[in-house]
C-alpha cells in the first residue's frame, strides 16, 4: 500500500515538472515573462460585472407593450392637469427609445404610436415574447410589425415601409426602438384613414391630431419637403400672429412706460422707449411661436430645423431684453447719482451695469447651448483641467479687473476729475472692468488698462480745494512809487472783494526790476469746482485789474528798450529829483488804491455772490466740445 502511494507521488511530481516552466525556459523567454508569470498567478482576473436588473414593467417586449397601453389608458382617464395624468405621460414616454432628434421622444410620438397600434387590432399576449422567452431565445430585438398575420394585412398595404419593433437597451430594459419612434409620424399619416380596431382613440389625447382631422383631406394628402400643405398654411398663420403680438406688446409697453415717466414729472424720450421695448415684443412672439408649433404636428425632420431656430431666437431676444432693461435701470440710477454730492455712485453705476450685462450674457450662452443640445458639463470640465493655462492666458484681464476693484476701494479719482496719470492728462470719462478712458485736452480719448493705475502716480487736480493762479504784471519804469503801491493795494482790495477767491492767503507785491519793466507778482487762489469756472474767475479778476490800472494811470510795459546817454553831470534845470514821501505818503497811496478798486467793482454784477464751502464738480466734457485748455498749459 505504501509502495503504491510512493509511485503515485512520483508520477505527480514528474507531471508537475513537465507542466511547470523550467529555469532555462524562463531565461530564454526573457525577464518580462519571468516577472509577469508570477504576477499573473497572484492577481486573479476581475469578475465580470453583473448585468443590471431591468424594471419589471419593461423587462420584455410583452411587458413594455402592456405597460405602454396601460399608461395611455390612465392618461385618458385621469383628470386634466392632474398629477396622475402627468405620471401616466411619463410612464408612456419611458417606453420609447430616444431617436436622437430634437428633444428626444415626447408624448406626441407616444400618441401617434398608439394610433398605429389601434389600427393593427387587439394585442395578443402570445404574439410577444416574455422574459423567459427572451432568455431562452437570447434575442436583443423583436419585430412586432409587420408579421404574416391577418390583422396586419390592412396596415401593410397602407404603410409598406412602417415598422414597429422592440430593442433591449444597455440597462437591460426593452423599449420601442429608435427607428420605430423616428418613423412613427410618417407611419401614422399613412395609416390614419384606417378604422380603429381596438383601444382609446388618439384624437382624445392630442390636440394636434384633433386639429389635423378638421383639415380638408386635400390639404393632408399632399406635402412639400415632407410638410403637408395645411402645416405650411399653419406656419404662415403663426408667423402673422407672432408679428401681430410683437407690435401689440411694443405698443402697450411704450404707452405704459410713457405714462410712468410722466407721473414722475419727466418728459419721456420716444426713441429711448422704442429701443427698450423692442426686444420684449420679439421675445413674446418667439414664446408664442414655440408654444404653438407643436399643434401643427410637424415631422421630425422639420422640427429638427424649426425648433432650434425658434429657441435660439427666443434666447437672443431674452438676452437683448435683459440688456435693455439693464440700460434703462442704469440710466435711472445714473440720474439719481448725478443729483448727489458724492461721485462714488457715478463710478459704481457703470460698473454694476457692465457686471449685470456680463451675468445675463453668460446665462444666455448657457441656455442657448442647452437649447441646441450642446453639453455644458464636458466644456466646464475641460476648463477645469486647463484652468492653469487659462489663468496664464487671462492674466492681464484678471490684473485689470483687480485694478478696477482697487480703484473703487482706494478712489484716487472719480468721473469728471482732472487727472494726470504718468504722461496722460485729461478728464476721467469712464471707468470699466478692464480699462479707464481719459478725455485729454486735445479732445482725444486715451484708454488705460486698470492694471497700470495700481502702480502709476495719479495727480488729481480735481481734488484741489483751491486753484492757484500765479501771474507776473509788468508796469512801465516811469511809474511813480506811490502809484505802484496804490496799484498793489488796489489789486489786494479786488481779491478781498471777489466772491470766489481765497481771502486768508494771497500775495500781491512789487518783487523785482526787470530789464524792461517793474515786476509785480499776483498769487491768488480760486474756490471753484472745475477748470472752466477757474478760467471764468481768472478773466473776471484780470479785467478788473486792467480797469484799476486805467483808474490809477498805471501803464503796462511793453518789451521795449530805451537807450540813455550818461553824462558826467546834469546841467542846471535838467534834473528834477523825485519828491520824497511824507510821513503819511504810504497811507495816502494805500487809500488811493482802495478807493480806485472800490470804484472799479462798484457796479460789478457779481457782487453779493458767495462760493460754496465744497463746490460740486460739473459733469465731464463730452467729445466734440471745445478744449478746456490749450496744449501745454497746466495748473500748478
Amino acid at each position: 500500500m505504501r509502495l503504491h502511494v510512493k509511485i503515485i507521488r512520483l508520477l505527480l511530481a514528474l507531471a508537475l515538472m513537465l507542466i511547470a516552466p523550467t529555469p532555462l525556459a524562463v531565461a530564454q523567454n526573457g525577464p518580462d515573462v519571468a516577472e509577469t508569470t508570477p504576477n499573473a498567478a497572484q492577481s486573479p482576473e476581475p469578475e465580470p460585472e453583473p448585468e443590471p436588473e431591468p424594471a419589471p414593467e419593461r423587462d420584455s417586449p410583452r411587458s413594455t407593450m402592456f405597460t405602454f397601453l396601460e399608461a395611455m389608458h390612465r392618461f385618458n382617464e385621469a383628470p386634466m392637469y392632474s398629477r396622475a395624468r402627468s405620471a401616466a405621460m411619463t410612464d408612456a414616454v419611458a417606453c420609447l427609445s430616444d431617436p436622437g432628434g430634437v428633444g428626444g421622444a415626447d408624448f406626441s410620438d407616444a400618441v401617434m404610436l398608439l394610433g398605429v397600434l389601434n389600427r393593427i387590432g387587439e394585442v395578443q399576449p402570445h404574439t410577444l415574447p416574455n422574459r423567459r422567452d427572451v432568455a431562452r431565445r437570447g434575442i436583443d430585438s423583436f419585430t412586432y410589425f409587420p408579421q404574416e398575420l391577418r390583422s396586419h394585412k390592412p396596415l401593410r398595404v397602407a404603410a409598406p415601409d412602417g415598422v414597429i419593433e422592440f430593442e433591449r437597451g444597455d440597462d437591460g430594459e426593452w423599449r420601442f426602438s429608435p427607428e420605430t419612434v423616428e418613423g412613427v409620424s410618417s407611419f401614422y399619416r399613412a395609416a390614419d384613414h384606417l378604422p380603429i380596431a381596438f383601444g382609446v382613440h388618439e384624437r382624445k389625447l392630442s390636440l394636434s391630431i384633433r386639429l389635423r382631422q378638421l383639415v380638408p383631406p386635400a390639404l393632408r394628402r399632399d406635402a412639400a419637403f415632407g410638410v403637408e400643405y395645411w402645416q405650411w398654411i399653419g406656419l404662415l398663420f403663426l408667423i402673422l400672429l407672432s408679428v401681430t403680438l410683437d407690435f401689440t406688446i411694443r405698443a402697450v409697453l411704450s404707452g405704459v412706460a410713457a405714462r410712468k415717466i410722466r407721473r414722475r414729472n419727466e418728459e419721456p424720450n420716444p426713441a429711448s422707449i422704442k429701443r427698450t421695448v423692442r426686444p420684449f415684443g420679439l421675445f413674446a412672439s418667439a414664446l408664442l411661436f414655440l408654444g404653438t408649433i407643436q399643434l401643427l404636428g410637424l415631422p421630425d425632420g422639420a422640427l429638427l430645423v424649426v425648433l432650434p431656430a425658434i429657441r435660439l431666437f427666443l434666447m437672443l431676444a431674452g438676452v437683448w431684453a435683459g440688456f435693455r432693461v439693464t440700460d434703462l435701470v442704469a440710466e435711472v440710477f445714473a440720474k439719481k447719482a448725478s443729483r448727489t454730492k458724492t461721485k462714488f455712485d457715478d463710478l459704481l453705476v457703470p460698473l454694476l451695469r457692465r457686471a449685470v450685462k456680463i451675468f445675463i450674457f453668460i446665462f444666455g450662452l448657457i441656455y442657448i447651448a442647452n437649447s441646441l443640445q450642446i453639453e455644458i458639463l464636458p466644456l466646464l470640465t475641460g476648463l477645469g483641467i486647463g484652468g492653469l493655462a487659462f489663468a496664464f492666458a487671462a492674466r492681464d484681464t484678471i490684473e485689470n479687473f483687480f485694478g478696477s476693484v482697487a480703484v473703487l476701494i482706494d478712489r484716487p479719482f472719480e468721473v469728471g476729475d482732472w487727472v494726470k496719470i504718468n504722461d496722460v492728462e485729461g478728464i476721467i470719462e469712464t471707468l470699466g472692468f478692464r480699462s479707464t478712458r481719459v478725455r485729454t485736452f486735445q479732445n482725444s480719448l486715451v484708454t488705460m488698462p486698470n492694471a497700470i493705475l495700481v502702480r502709476a502716480t495719479v495727480d488729481n487736480f480735481g481734488r484741489r480745494q483751491y486753484r492757484r493762479t500765479w501771474q507776473d504784471l509788468g508796469i512801465a519804469y516811469d511809474t511813480p512809487p506811490d502809484r505802484v503801491e496804490a496799484f498793489c493795494e488796489g489789486i489786494r482790495e479786488l481779491i478781498r472783494n471777489h466772491p470766489h477767491t481765497r481771502k486768508d492767503f494771497y500775495i500781491v507785491n512789487f518783487t523785482e526790476f526787470k530789464d524792461d519793466h517793474l515786476n509785480i507778482v499776483v498769487c491768488v487762489f480760486f474756490i471753484v469746482p472745475d477748470w472752466v469756472a477757474e478760467m471764468n474767475e481768472r478773466q473776471r479778476l484780470f479785467l478788473d485789474i486792467m480797469r484799476l490800472a486805467d483808474q490809477l494811470g498805471v501803464e503796462f510795459a511793453f518789451p521795449t528798450q530805451t537807450l540813455y546817454m550818461r553824462r558826467e553831470q546834469w546841467p542846471p534845470g535838467e534834473h528834477d529829483p523825485a519828491k520824497l514821501p511824507g510821513p503819511d505818503g504810504q497811507s495816502v497811496a494805500l487809500d488811493k488804491g482802495r478807493q480806485a478798486a472800490a470804484d472799479v467793482i462798484a457796479e460789478a454784477p457779481w457782487r453779493g455772490e458767495t462760493p460754496d464751502a465744497r463746490p460740486r464738480p460739473k459733469r465731464p466734457m463730452k467729445s466734440g466740445g471745445k478744449d478746456p485748455t490749450k496744449a501745454g498749459e497746466s495748473d500748478t
